[in-house]
């Protein structure tokens, strides 16, 4: 169970064939067999199964994904450790819908101008998914926004789940609603619906609480409509069907909302978040130049 065996075998889990993977490697298809092969029977269990060409993780295989990558990972970040001034190696980066739209783009770019032997990968997705991605070792920072209660004393609660963060860049959360809209006009007796990404979008759980402080009898009865991108959002609120929580640095990018009434809700700190003890040049990097308010 070496680390280029590991290596081979999580490009056959993402290929979900020995032929794509063998060509992906640059490796003889049976070559690529036989280290599967080796690892079931050193692990002495199967990991895949097999239906003519077409495979498919076995649970046992599932568990064993998860240890590979973090094994993959941890021995990366030695490999880093051993050239402290020398960001090198692999930088898995999670980032927020709307981060990685308006955010960053100059900050990778600048990166990758000033470390170009840094291999950058960037996944998306809401804040609590990321935080779930940064403990099961899937991601070694992520740019996101903390939720209501934990930014009281935000360096406690992520201390509590072993994390440590600072905050980088400041958000100005706008409320969007079209100007026709009921709620335009009367906003305290009015009945809404809010346009917002799945439950664990930091994002949405803060509009809700700043719609229910401010106006509680609409927050009792609001309904949530949920949509998968903020373009999707801004149709909706658009078309007069919804409300949204939309921050202002998308809004720049998208460019004037005729028919959109938008005013300043709520301000929200995305922050850089990392698990306790992982510290590499790569990151510490990527840390200095968000600090350095490289991206707009």
């Amino acid at each position: 169970m070496d680390l280029t065996t590991l290596g081979i075998f999580q490009v056959v889990v993402a290929e979900m064939s020995v032929t794509k993977a063998a060509s992906r490697l640059g490796r003889a298809q049976s070559n690529v067999s036989t280290r599967i092969q080796q690892l079931e029977e050193a692990l002495g269990a199967p990991l895949f199964h097999r239906d003519g060409k077409r495979l498919q993780l076995t649970e046992r295989g599932e568990v064993f994904l998860d240890y590979s990558r973090r094994l993959l990972a941890l021995a990366d970040e030695a490999r880093q450790a051993m050239h402290p001034t020398e960001p090198g190696g692999a930088l898995r980066i999670g980032a927020m819908e709307s981060t990685a739209a308006t955010r960053l783009p100059a900050l990778a770019s600048a990166y990758h101008q000033q470390w170009p032997g840094v291999q950058l990968s960037v996944r998306t997705g809401h804040s609590q998914g990321l935080l779930a991605a940064l403990h099961g070792e899937q991601l070694d920072c992520a740019f996101l926004a903390l939720l209501p209660h934990e930014q009281e004393a935000p360096h406690a609660h992520l201390a509590a789940q072993q994390l440590v963060g600072e905050p980088v860049f400041a958000e100005r959360i706008m409320l969007l609603v079209a100007a026709t809209h009921p709620f335009a006009q009367a906003p305290a007796d009015t009945p809404l619906r809010l346009a917002a990404f799945k439950p664990g979008c930091t994002y949405r759980a803060l509009g809700q609480r700043w719609l229910s402080n401010q106006w509680p009898a609409t927050g009792r009865q609001l309904e949530t409509q949920e949509v998968n991108s903020y373009d999707e959002m801004i149709a909706r609120v658009a078309a007069g069907q919804c409300a949204g929580f939309v921050p202002q640095s998308v809004l720049e990018r998208n460019g004037a909302l005729p028919g959109v009434r938008v005013s300043h809700a709520l301000n929200a700190d995305t922050w850089l978040v990392h698990r306790q003890g992982y510290h590499t040049p790569a990151l510490a990097q990527l840390s200095a130049l968000a600090r350095q308010g490289v991206a707009p």
